[in-house]
């Protein structure tokens, strides 16, 4: 479930992380150089297009998960994206338990969590379950929220349903335990507490792959930061995090750790680079914490929550502005790659409107009108980014495609041996010098850190980096001052290319032969229920290098594909027809072809009905409300 946001101040104290190199151009032009005889390294697995299913938040009727999206929107990802991948589905124990006493429910209930999991197992994908919710009667209080009591009752329970889904059924299914512990939203309890939580069901696990003698994978903790403990920290001090007590934890008690996984959800693209006091990136130093206490250093790291979060339930950019998140999405997936993170799960497939306990986020990939009681909603922009992640061929140029990389436009190549395919993005953090400052203070003197937090505090960092107030009239350090100054520099840039539209000069060397090529966008011109077509589609004859110029609109996304062209056959010159002479010399002329009768002719049976490539569900109730950017008409009531 996703985090609650702090307070401006305490979320300054969280973000310590020193400046990325920036290579920067400060003009609108940006230069992509791609060569096609480039080595390459297997895509990484973030950009294995993956998603949190939950949505919606309410049903009327209980033989649905309440946290899962629509079966429309299900059915929607399924025909345009597929199950082949890692999918996250929240599984909640408290509302399976609340049907006990309805068997019949219970079982409807059951089975449509066995549903998705089956489809996701079949198509080749993995499901990441995050148990959470203590069963009704097992916890130290009637709250879902609060750690179990009975111990031996909550394993009995939760052994039942992990032998059906991994031992009998052998579904391929990952446990998390949890979610948000260090948030009182979502668990009540003490650090050790959730760490004898883990310890509970990783003994179940232990038991079950003793029994059947398969491995059924556990981890977690899922906090709401990586740096996070349930009695509250920094990033000053990671040492006393949830992430590196039940490490030491699983040590100690020889308990299996197959993933270490927390959530992150920012406007900063590079929030996953941050440095920590140790110089040294938060994914470097839980590596070093899993090879200290003897775990396999290469242990994935899972991001299972993220999105575009800048402190309101409800923002522009991520509904009628979502081609800002889009842009921003593929942004901070090449980041993850670059620092090292294994998994990633954007949060969540639907948005979620529960009245009934209050909570309206409009985090979802697709959005829906609860005033109807037939399905009406769609796809946002994010959705074509998933479109466009899964056009990425299988091999990945490694080094950044930009020539002059900046920290707003970049690249993500990726090529075969006849095919290529870029993604070309335009993100500008709207917190861009405020969170330069968050990702420098790392290397601050503790005094200059809190005359810094006292800028925030007193409303006046805005004014310093809107130059109106002068930064030498400032009683700080020299060291504080330069940074500032450079914040303002930074901020003058983000203002500027906010509006301002860049030239980007894609180079391709080394390309032979005839290739197709389609360009697909994602920018302001659709932001709802977008079709997914080329904006410009032509042939292309090799030249060395090939040259294209592109404009890129603020907060937009292209992607550029080249397909390999076959060689055409070389047109055959018909031959003139000799004609039949006979034996006694005469020329005869061959009758002309007669028609066979109609009641003669073969009947050639009709060639089976072929799907609109881009149609959102076969479901005619899933079809977009309103179309933006393309051909297809206004869809009646």
């Amino acid at each position: 479930m996703p985090k609650f946001w702090v307070s401006f101040c305490a979320y300054l104290l969280t973000l310590f992380v020193t400046m990325p190199v920036v290579l920067a151009q400060r003009t609108e032009t940006v230069d992509i150089s791609v060569d096609f005889n480039a080595q390459t390294v297997p895509l990484g697995k973030v950009f294995v297009p993956g998603v949190d299913v939950s949505g919606r938040g309410f049903y009327r009727h209980t033989e649905r998960p309440q946290g899962l999206a629509a079966p429309e929107v299900m059915q929607a990802w399924e025909s345009e994206i597929g199950w082949r991948g890692f999918f996250r589905l929240q599984y909640n124990l408290w509302e399976i338990q609340e049907l006990s006493k309805d068997k019949a429910a219970q079982e409807k209930l059951l089975a449509s969590y066995e549903e998705i999991i089956k489809k996701i197992t079949d198509a080749g994908g993995t499901v990441i379950l995050d148990i959470f919710g203590t069963p009704a009667g097992m916890g130290k209080a009637f709250d879902k929220k609060t750690p179990p009591s009975d111990i031996r009752a909550f394993k009995a329970f939760i052994k039942e349903h992990i032998r059906n889904l991994s031992c009998i059924k052998k579904y391929s299914v990952w446990y998390e335990v949890w979610t948000a512990p260090d948030l009182d939203d979502f668990f009540l309890g003490r650090q050790q507490e959730y760490l004898y939580l883990y310890r509970a069901i990783a003994e179940v696990i232990k038991e079950l792959e003793k029994e059947s003698k398969i491995q059924i994978p556990l981890g977690g903790p899922g906090v709401s930061w990586w740096f996070q403990s349930l009695e509250g920290n920094t990033i000053i001090t990671p040492e006393r995090s949830l992430i590196y007590d039940l490490i030491k934890f699983c040590r100690r008690y020889r308990l299996p750790l197959d993933f270490v996984s927390w959530h992150s959800y920012s406007t900063d693209p590079f929030i996953d680079k941050e440095i920590t006091v140790y110089n040294k990136t938060a994914v470097a130093l839980i590596r070093d914490w899993l090879s200290y206490f003897d775990f396999d250093k290469s242990t994935p790291l899972i991001v299972s929550e993220w999105n575009y979060d800048s402190g309101a339930n409800v923002l522009p950019a991520r509904h009628e502005r979502s081609f800002v998140n889009a842009s921003y999405m593929a942004a901070r997936l090449k980041n993850m790659h670059e620092v090292g993170i294994d998994y990633q799960f954007f949060y969540a497939l639907e948005d979620f409107l529960n009245a009934k306990e209050g909570v309206i986020r409009n985090v979802g990939v697709f959005w829906f009108d609860p005033e109807y009681t037939q399905y009406k909603g769609g796809p946002k922009s994010v959705f074509n980014v998933y479109k466009m992640l899964r056009s990425l061929e299988k091999g990945m140029v490694p080094s950044a495609a930009s020539k002059q990389a900046n920290d707003f436009v970049d690249a993500v190549v990726t090529k075969t041996g006849e095919s290529l395919a870029i993604i070309i993005y335009n993100y500008i953090d709207p917190a861009f010098a405020r969170n330069y400052l968050f990702r420098s203070i790392a290397s601050l003197h503790p005094a200059e850190r809190k005359f810094l937090v006292g800028l925030v505090k007193a409303e006046r960092l805005d004014a310093v980096l809107e130059r109106n107030e002068d930064i030498n009239t400032l009683r700080t350090t020299g060291k504080l001052k330069a940074l500032l100054k450079k914040a303002q520099d930074m901020n003058d840039r983000a203002v500027k290319f906010r509006e301002t539209a860049r030239t980007v000069n894609l180079t391709i060397k080394n390309l032979k032969d005839t290739y197709a090529y389609q360009r697909y966008g994602i920018d302001s011109s659709c932001a709802l229920n977008c079709a997914f077509t080329p904006f410009e589609e032509k042939e292309i004859s090799a030249e060395n290098p090939y040259k294209e110029t592109l404009t890129l609109q603020p907060y937009s996304v292209a992607l550029i594909v080249l397909k390999k062209q076959k060689p055409k056959p070389p047109e055959q010159t018909p031959q003139p027809v000799s004609p039949m002479v006979s034996a006694q010399g005469a020329v005869q002329v061959q009758p002309a072809e007669q028609p066979v009768p109609a009641a003669q002719e073969p009947v050639q049976p009709a060639p089976p009905a072929v799907a609109a490539k881009e149609s959102l569900s076969p479901a005619s109730s899933v079809v977009p409300v309103e179309q933006k950017g393309s051909e297809v008409k206004k869809q009646e009531e």
